[in-house]
Formats: structure tokens, sequence, C-alpha cells
């Protein structure tokens, strides 16, 4: 009994090892289920775009100098402010060169004294004239001397009053008074209150006193590679993009294009400007980064495919659509592209899946 038991014990090991073997080899050769990426054909809008990186800027930025030297005395405004034109930005208190005004004081003291003495000589003048003992002739020469004298000292003592203080006591002039040239906002006021500046003269380009831009009218300005400068022209528009305004773009018409290109780092760059739409919701601010895509074409609601799923065989388009559990090779006609995404203009419709390759 006992060994009629252990036979049967091993006859069931035997059978249990070839009953493995066997599973072992019918699982090796089955082939495994293939498993493929599919996408839908959707409908969508295809740009074809140059892209330019610049910034914003204000297309009239005015810079304000000061007319005389001397010392920043008080600042009247601040950047941000919106100005009108003739209103004061700031008032310098003038340094004399000592030398100048030395001889400015004594030109006015000359001027007075010539001054005086032809009034004496009018007047003693004028009563022979009473008494007829000379003639109305000669009277009007020292008139008119005397005349010219005052006039001699009034100029003297204006040309002192400039160098002094700035300004003219007889015009009522201050060119120690800085005053905006434009209407617009204040972009900029570099120089602090007592900090010397220097005048504007034609030797020297003088001290910024302010920068004044109309907001209202900014423009996007940026390069455009010579590989994508032949395809676009004046006119085209542009959709804007700015990095310190999430989820928003702006439109924008492009209006100017460099006829000439600057070598950069190997490449040649051409510089373009455009017009932005304004946005009154939206505050755009002077030097902003921006990117710009310069729309060259574009086609709304038209079937898109990813242009990874397009099958080239000489000069025809195939993809692989899906029919039940097969995929059947189909020629396609196709139209716009983005780069990434390829309008289908014949072959397929919203509702067919396409096999990824």
């Amino acid at each position: 009994m006992v060994k009629i038991f252990f036979r049967v014990v091993l006859l069931f090991l035997v059978l249990a090892l070839l009953a493995a073997g066997l599973y072992f080899l019918v699982k090796r050769n089955e082939k495994p289920t293939e498993v493929f990426e599919t996408q839908e054909v959707t409908t969508g809008t295809i740009i074809k775009k140059a892209v330019a990186t610049g910034s914003i800027e204000p297309r009239r930025e005015v810079t304000i100098k000061s007319r005389v030297s001397g010392v920043v005395e008080k600042l009247h405004l601040e950047a941000g402010q919106t100005v009108e034109r003739e209103a004061l930005i700031a008032k310098i208190r003038v340094v004399p060169d000592a030398v100048a005004l030395n001889a400015a004081q004594a030109r006015v003291e000359t001027a007075r004294i010539s001054a005086a003495n032809a009034l004496r000589e009018r007047d003693r003048r004028k009563n022979l004239r009473k008494d007829k003992l000379i003639s109305k002739d000669e009277y009007a020469k020292y008139q008119f001397d005397y005349e010219i004298q005052r006039e001699e000292e009034a100029r003297a003592r204006s040309n002192l009053i400039l160098i002094q203080e700035g300004g003219s006591g007889e015009s009522g002039a201050v060119s120690s008074e800085i005053r905006s040239t434009v209407k617009g906002t204040i972009l900029a006021i570099p120089v602090k209150e007592g900090e010397s500046v220097t005048e504007t003269n034609n030797f020297n380009e003088g001290t910024t006193i302010a920068s004044i831009a109309d907001m209202a009218d900014m423009v996007f300005t940026g390069t455009v590679d010579e590989s994508e400068v032949g395809r676009i022209k004046e006119g085209l528009p542009l959709v804007i993009s700015i990095g310190a305004i999430e989820n928003e773009t702006f439109d924008g018409m492009l209006e100017f294009i460099s006829p000439k290109g600057n070598r950069d780092e190997g490449t040649v760059q051409f510089s373009i400007r455009a017009a932005i739409t304004e946005n009154p919701a939206s505050k755009i601010r002077a030097g902003y980064s921006a990117n710009a895509d310069i729309v060259l074409d574009r086609r709304d609601d038209v079937l898109t495919l990813d242009e990874g799923v397009l099958i080239f065989d000489n000069d025809s388009v195939f993809v692989l659509v899906q029919n039940g559990d097969q995929f059947e090779r189909r020629e396609i006609e196709t139209g716009l592209s983005d780069g990434l995404r390829i309008e289908v203009v014949s072959g397929l419709t919203e509702s067919d899946v396409v096999r990824v390759p």
C-alpha cells in the first residue's frame, strides 16, 4: 500500500510539472496585445506666425534739460504724475561764476556813471534851450545820448540778474524754472534736490531734469530674425504678449521694418515697430519686456491634426484612420500649418480617430 501511495503521488507530481511546462510554452508563444495611441480630429484655429522679441515703449519721449548751471533747489513734481504743458517741474538755484559776476557788476557801475553824466549834460542843454541859446537839433543830440546811456544801464542790470539768479527782471522770464515742454506722464526725474546740474549749450548736452511721454500712445519695438523678415510687411496684425501681464494679449499693427539689419551674436536682426491698440482696462508701463506674434496667415474653425500623425509618401499625405478594431490607410489633403498642428482640407471628418505612428 505504501508503494502504491508513493507511485500515485509521484505520478501527480510528474503531471503537474508537465502541465506547468505546457502552460509556460503556450504563454511564451502568445503575441502581446498591441496598444496604439490615437488622436481625434478637432476643430480649431491655425495661425502661421513669425515671432519677434522686444519691449513696450512710448512713441514719443521727451527729455527736459536744464538751461542754467546750478543746484536743484526744489522739485515740484515726481515720476508717475500727469502734467500739462508749461507745468513747473523744478527750480534751479544759480551758482554764478565769480569772474563773470565781477565783470557784470563792473559793467553796471560803468553804465550807471555814464547814464548819470549824460543826464547832467542833457539837463544843462535843456536850460540853454529854454533861453534859446542853442538850437533844437543840438539839444536833441544830448537827449538821444542820454536815452542810449539809460538803455545801456538797463541792459547791464538785466545781464547781472541773469548771472546772479538765472532770470531777467525786464522780461519776467525765469530760465532757472524748469517747465514741461509737452503734455504727458513723467517717466523719471533722475535728479534730486541739492544735486548740481549743468546747462545745455552747443558744447554740452546738459543735465536731464525729467523725461516725459504720452502713455496713451505706446508702441512695441523689437527685432525679427533675417530668416523671417522676408515674410512680413507693414500692415500685418500682431498679437503681443507682455510677461508682466499674465493671461492677456494686446492687438497691434506692424508699421515699420528697418531697411538694414544689425549683426548680433552671429545672426542678423531687423528692427520693427508696431502700434498697440489701447486697452483702457490694462495699464501698460514703459519698458515692459514683450513678445509679438506677427500673423502671416490664419484659418478659423477648421479641422486640425498634430503634424506628428502624418505619413508622407512621395507627394501624398496619409493617416491611419480607426475602423472598428483595425486601422485603414487614408489619403488626405492638408492646408495651413503653424509648425505643430495642420489644417485638414479634405479626407477626414470631426468624428474620425487617427492612429499616432
